[in-house]
């Protein structure tokens, strides 16, 4: 059975450069591009045309640079914006405008002193006034988590009747849980007249920690396209990450779920997003993080040692990690003594391996964490007899 195609929307050079202290420079901005374009993501969201003469000048050159993918320009219900943006696009061998307006409540009393009506209004005339510029239009319903279904399924059906290609439905503030989110889709999947002329779109905030596992809950309800960013960068805590629901979709087949990203390019397109951008991938991040493969604890040690299998579903060379790391610390057991000390080329006996492993423990209660220089120093602190194989 043929799998479902996923699209991956990436708002890296967007939403990702909000975070404070992020910016980046024309320059950096063409390569993240370019490498992205080739990791196989399906539209880049370029930035927010309006926003400044450096982002609409950004927007234009990854326009006329990028080969493969949709490019795209975030605008307001604003007819301005959408000008801007069309401009910005016009070199864009495939073009999207992202235009919206906040459907919640609270957005709608708060931030807009308007009403639900109005809103519709507004949300129809935005996406009517792009789709004069562009065929593909994508609408945003801002804070659509905290939206009740009912109104949001009107949105949906005035801007697709509008001419919407996609409908991008935002748990603005992180607050859904999965179960909720997945609902929502569904719900309006089933309710929305004329939804089969749109695709409909995940954009999740991971204020609760829960971005991916709604983007995820989405898609399985209906979605067929997910926005996020590479190593999950964004405002507060950040979006969605893309490696993360990459790697779930290609590491669950029973979902009929894929995507068209190269994940062997994942690793080093985190680390060059990670040098570029000034921030630092933490260490136990899911798919990227110098942890991901990494087993210090003897059990696991011996388990991956033994068969790789055993405490690692994903192979590292799948999203371009060389291999599994076995670091060796204080709770460390013989077996990984054994595998590191062979690979620096040492082959010890069991009896051997005995006296290293009591005067390993001694240095590994002071140092913490044993390197391959290391090892030779405590191999001739033993007292053993024994010649390098190397």
């Amino acid at each position: 059975m043929s799998k479902d195609k996923v699209q991956i929307f990436d708002t890296t050079l967007r939403d990702g450069e909000q975070v404070p202290g992020c910016k980046l420079d024309a320059e950096q901005k063409l390569v993240i591009a370019e490498r992205l374009d080739y990791l196989g993501v399906d539209i880049i969201e370029a930035g927010f045309p309006i926003s400044s003469p450096g982002d609409f000048k950004s927007v234009s050159q990854i326009s006329d640079l990028v080969k493969n993918a949709t490019v795209c320009g975030l605008t307001r219900a604003v007819r301005k914006d959408i000008e801007v943006a069309a401009e910005a696009l016009k070199s864009a061998k495939r073009a999207r405008i992202h235009t919206g307006i906040g459907t919640s409540d609270s957005h709608i009393k708060f931030k807009f002193n308007s009403n639900r009506d109005a809103i519709i209004e507004r949300a129809v005339d935005a996406v009517s006034y792009a789709k004069t510029f562009v065929e593909d239009v994508e609408f945003y319903a801002e804070d659509a988590g905290r939206t009740d279904n009912e109104f949001l399924a009107r949105v949906c059906e005035a801007v697709v009747k509008a001419g919407a290609t996609v409908l991008n439905i935002p748990d603005t503030t992180g607050y859904c849980l999965p179960d909720e989110y997945g609902a929502k889709i569904k719900y309006l999947k089933e309710n929305v007249t004329g939804i089969h002329k749109a695709i409909l779109s995940c954009h999740c905030h991971n204020d609760l920690g829960l971005a991916t596992a709604n983007s995820i809950a989405g898609v399985i309800n209906g979605a067929r396209q997910i926005e996020c960013t590479i190593n999950g960068i964004g405002e507060r805590a950040g979006n969605t990450s893309l490696e993360e629901v990459v790697m779930i979709l290609r590491q669950h087949p029973s979902l009929n779920l894929d995507t068209n990203i190269n994940s062997k390019l994942l690793f080093d397109t985190s680390q060059m997003v990670s040098q570029k951008m000034g921030m630092m991938v933490q260490p136990n991040k899911a798919i990227v993080g110098a942890n991901a493969f990494a087993h210090s604890s003897g059990i696991h040690q011996d388990g991956v040692i033994k068969n790789r299998e055993t405490y690692e579903i994903i192979d590292p060379a799948d999203v371009g990690v060389n291999e599994s790391s076995i670091v060796l610390t204080a709770r460390s057991g013989r077996a990984a003594l054994a595998y590191r000390a062979k690979l620096v080329g040492y082959e010890l006996t069991k009896l051997q391996l005995d006296e290293v492993y009591q005067e390993f423990l001694k240095f590994a209660d002071i140092h913490k964490e044993i390197s391959d220089q290391d090892i030779p120093k405590i191999i001739e602190a033993s007292n053993i007899s024994i010649e390098s194989i190397s």
